[in-house]
Parts: C-alpha cells; sequence; structure tokens
C-alpha cells in the first residue's frame, strides 16, 4: 500500500504542505502529466477545520493559480489573495466554505491553453490568423478542459472530501482565464455550475489590432453564446471589467455577451451578473479588491435578484 502511494503521489509531483495555518492550509503539487498539454501544476488550498472534520466541501477551481495565494510565487508580486476572500465571505455567513484548486499557467503556452478552442474555431481568417501569431502552437483549450472536467476533477474529488456535483462545482479565471471560464461553463454545463469571468479579453489577441468594438468580433461572442447557453437549470455567471489599461476595451463585447444573456431567458441577478468597476485596471490588485464580492454573489446559495 505505501509504495503504490508514492508512485502515485511521485506521478502526480507531490510536495510537502506549503503552509499550515488557522486560515487554511496550502498543499502544492508540481510537474503533473495531462495528455496533449504542457506540465501542469497545482497549488490547493483546504479552508480551515478541514483536517479535524468529516465535512463534505464545494470546489472552486481557478486558472493563474501560481497569482492567488503567494506573492513570492507570483508574477508580478500581486495575488488575488483568494484565501483571503473566501474566509471574509465565510465569515460574512453567506457562503459556504470551498476548497480552492489553483491551476497554475504554463508560462509561454498560457494563450493557447486558454483561449477556447470552439471560438478559435468559428473565428474569421483574419483574427485567426492574429490568434495563431499569439498562440505560437497549437490552441490545446479543448484539452485543457478535458483534462479539468475528468482526470483532474475526477483526483480531487477521489483525493479530498469534496462535493462533485455541479451545483457544488466553480471556476474562476481573469482576462485570457476569463474567457477560459466561459468556455468551461458553455461547454461542460453537466460538470460547472457556477463560473466567474472576470476581465475577460474579449478582444482575444491585441485590442489595438482590432477595431474598437469590432463588429464582426462582438458577433462571434454573441453566436458563441447563443449555440451554447441553453437553459439556467439552476447555473449562475459572474462577468465583470473596469474601465482602465485593457479593461477599457471590454465594454463593447460585454455588452453584447449581456444582451446575449438577457435575450436567453436568463434572470439578471439570480442566473448571472455583469457588473463595471470605475477606474480599476487590469490586474491582480483590482481582482483581489472585489474577488469578496464576486464569491459572495457567484458561490452564496440564494443570490438575491436586482430590483
Amino acid at each position: 500500500m505505501f509504495r503504490w502511494l508514492m508512485t502515485f503521489l511521485a506521478l502526480w509531483g507531490w510536495t510537502a504542505p506549503l503552509a499550515v495555518q488557522d486560515e487554511g492550509r496550502l498543499i502544492g503539487y508540481e510537474r503533473i502529466a495531462a495528455a496533449g498539454l504542457p506540465d501542469q501544476r497545482l497549488t490547493i488550498w483546504l479552508p480551515p477545520g478541514y483536517d479535524a472534520g468529516a465535512r463534505r466541501y464545494p470546489v472552486v477551481y481557478m486558472h493563474d493559480g501560481h497569482n492567488l495565494f503567494d506573492l513570492s510565487q507570483s508574477n508580478f508580486n500581486k495575488i488575488w489573495a483568494a484565501d483571503k476572500a473566501m474566509l471574509a465571505v465565510v465569515e460574512s455567513g453567506t457562503v459556504e466554505p470551498h476548497i480552492i484548486v489553483g491551476i497554475w499557467a504554463p508560462g509561454a503556452d498560457r494563450y493557447r491553453q486558454y483561449l477556447p478552442r470552439s471560438a478559435y474555431d468559428a473565428a474569421r481568417k483574419g483574427l485567426r490568423a492574429q490568434m495563431d501569431a499569439a498562440a505560437k502552437g497549437p490552441v490545446v483549450s479543448d484539452r485543457y478542459l478535458a483534462w479539468i472536467a475528468g482526470p483532474l476533477k475526477a483526483w480531487v474529488d477521489s483525493s479530498f472530501r469534496t462535493r462533485p456535483g455541479r451545483d457544488d462545482t466553480a471556476i474562476v479565471g481573469s482576462s485570457m482565464g476569463g474567457l477560459m471560464s466561459c468556455y468551461a461553463f458553455l461547454e461542460r454545463p453537466e460538470v460547472f455550475g457556477r463560473a466567474g469571468c472576470v476581465s475577460s479579453h474579449w478582444p482575444a489577441v491585441d485590442p489595438q489590432a482590432v477595431a474598437d468594438g469590432d463588429s464582426a468580433l462582438a458577433s462571434l461572442w454573441d453566436e458563441w453564446f447563443a449555440a451554447r447557453l441553453g437553459e439556467p437549470a439552476g447555473r449562475r455567471v459572474w462577468f465583470d471589467h473596469g474601465t482602465a489599461t485593457l479593461d477599457a476595451y471590454y465594454a463593447p463585447y460585454q455588452n453584447v455577451v449581456d444582451a446575449r444573456m438577457t435575450a436567453a431567458g436568463w434572470q439578471k441577478g439570480r442566473d448571472w451578473e455583469s457588473r463595471v468597476y470605475d477606474g480599476a485596471e487590469h490586474e491582480e490588485n483590482a481582482w483581489a479588491a472585489r474577488l469578496p464580492e464576486i464569491f459572495g454573489w457567484l458561490l452564496a446559495k440564494d443570490p438575491q435578484p436586482q430590483r
């Protein structure tokens, strides 16, 4: 039994706990092989009390896991402080504690791993050429999604005390990770009942390389959602953006997506939310500032419709 366990942990690149504290526990996993993808890496946060009880927990999967918890591991010395946001909403009584699975971005392969494959396939020739130039390799988000929804989730559910159902499984990311979260929500509705699409990079490429509010690009997103959205059926999705730096380019596309949500019969405030943060930039400190609000709505048991 011990030999089997050590072989399994070696396969998953297990490392010792990164931190043990009253505010939860972080565990790191390195060099995870995933079919057709660059090696993956995880940082998992377990809520306070996890090790002492038998409770089962809902799970939030988050992209760019290196930027979630630890400044020393972050790209820009900025983090989402996802554990602190979760603790805050749990303390408020609006949200149950969740396990957070942070999936690190694979360096230079991040773009091609996060660009939704079905949107890439539907893009017009000129836009697809720009996507190809940015990707510098095959777009593999379909494989990434299959890995998260399949082997990764199965391992998380078998290794930790989770509640594996759709309504207890969320996926959250920003920028290209926002697009990837929308992709997971639309393509695998039986797996992900909650999605946070934060500062989604709707231009998909350098926004200065496409016309402001490009109508063909806006139509791409409109048609992409229209073909896949379906009925809410208890699902819930959050959209947002700021108004500065890269986020300043997002409003025309987000407005199209918002209109599609309404046209599809989704009720704002209950099934979906879309908010604008005046002056907020496209960076981790801005996302950290609003993450308690995101978690508080997205993960709440019973969000209240807007009046």
